[in-house]
């Protein structure tokens, strides 16, 4: 029973993975998966999605579910 973390852009160098497999017994919420991987509490300015949907922090995680990490997008 896994999770598939995936990092993108800067969050990839912060956390020094493109992708990492979770044990999905050891977490149930998106913060559980990002606090597993980085050990810090996540901060205000990353972005995250369940499964290719927008997701915050509090949202459930299940089994097979994958959360990805992003940076927030800026335009110019």
């Amino acid at each position: 029973m896994t999770i598939n973390a995936r990092f993108f852009a800067s969050l990839r160098e912060r956390t020094g993975h493109a992708s990492v497999a979770i044990d999905a017994t050891a977490v149930s919420t998106v913060s559980d998966v990002w606090v597993s991987v980085t050990g810090e509490d996540p901060g205000e300015e990353v972005l995250v999605a369940i499964n290719k949907e927008y997701a915050d922090f509090e949202a459930t995680v299940c089994d097979g579910d994958e959360v990805a990490f992003f940076p927030p997008i800026t335009g110019g």
